[in-house]
């Protein structure tokens, strides 16, 4: 039996995720392969101390794991989607997108139980722009501190006085089985979630694959998650998106062959903001169709808001 070799960074999450692909992967190339995790530590993991915007970018997630494919030392890498650039490095793919986990924004403290909740002046702790940005949009009362970790590193600021509330992704609550920690579950339309939120990409260079594992990837795939991720994407490829700007974009499936793509693009204080959405309906629709979508709302927003979108990272 042949070994299939996944990559994945050795967070608790990352590891939560990468071994339920690999049960997955196991049991549809039954008899045929069985899947190996190669944890690996990647330098934004190694980051604690300050932003990702400091360090050079969301890329600092996937940097080692990229190097670690390329030479050849695995075979498949298990990414969130949220944090792999838009621009994959040559010769890579993202070859399926597992079903999408619930896509929100989990708002967790200790003493109280919504945003709202939160008295005037309350330290929120985040090293999202996009959620420091869209909380100071509701309340730009809050005061923002940087704020790194997996879910118990958080939980032990928090206990600690650092802040009084945090985000977290519901999906990862999900996935680590601690959906408890989650005091409120924000409304998609109102806090809209990061690119790819909730979604899985596993990736690889199909060249080097056999046919068979291929064809189990496509089985794992999920086609409303790959539409959702090939609209979210592209909005974000049209803004030029990096974690250097507070950029949100979520697809809404309000119905069959009814799509509806919202983004926007905030100011790291709060304001300005600018926001776009547009919708795609059809009884036949294709890929293609969804990446336009997300193309077509990116443009929108940067027709709206002219010279200033480029202001928005400063």
């Amino acid at each position: 039996m042949k070994t299939l070799r996944i990559g994945t960074r050795q967070s608790p999450l990352a590891l939560a995720q990468s071994n339920w692909v690999a049960q997955q992967l196991n049991t549809l190339l039954a008899g045929s392969y069985i899947c190996e995790l190669v944890g690996m530590t990647t330098s934004g993991d190694q980051l604690q101390d300050r932003s990702l915007l400091e360090a050079g970018g969301k890329g600092l997630f996937t940097k080692e794991l990229d190097i670690a494919l390329e030479s050849d030392d695995v075979d498949l890498l298990v990414h969130s989607l949220k944090d792999v650039p838009v621009m994959l490095p040559p010769g890579q793919r993202i070859l399926a997108y597992p079903k999408r986990e619930d896509p929100r924004d989990a708002f967790v403290s200790l003493k109280y139980k919504s945003l709202d909740e939160l008295p005037e002046g309350a330290t929120l702790g985040t090293s999202s722009l996009r959620r420091r940005a869209q909380a100071l949009a509701l309340r730009p009362d809050l005061k923002v501190v940087e704020f790194r970790g997996n879910v118990q590193t958080r939980l032990s600021k928090l206990q600690a006085g650092v802040a009084d509330a945090t985000f977290l992704a519901s999906a990862g609550l999900n996935r680590l089985n601690v959906p408890e920690h989650a005091c409120e579950l924000l409304n998609p339309t109102d806090f809209l979630p990061a690119v790819g939120q909730g979604i899985l990409a596993i990736a690889g260079m199909p060249d080097r694959l056999e046919e068979k594992v291929l064809q189990a990837l496509v089985e794992l795939s999920d086609l409303e998650t790959e539409r959702a991720a090939t609209a979210e994407r592209a909005a974000l490829a049209a803004l030029d998106g990096s974690c250097r700007t507070p950029i949100a974009a979520h697809l809404f499936h309000e119905g069959a062959g009814i799509y509806r793509l919202k983004a926007s693009v905030t100011h790291p204080d709060g304001a300005p903001s600018y926001e776009a959405e547009r919708t795609l309906h059809g009884s036949e629709l294709f890929l293609a169709d969804f990446m336009q979508l997300g193309q077509d709302v990116g443009q929108a927003i940067r027709d709206d808001a002219g010279d200033k979108l480029p202001h928005l990272d400063s």
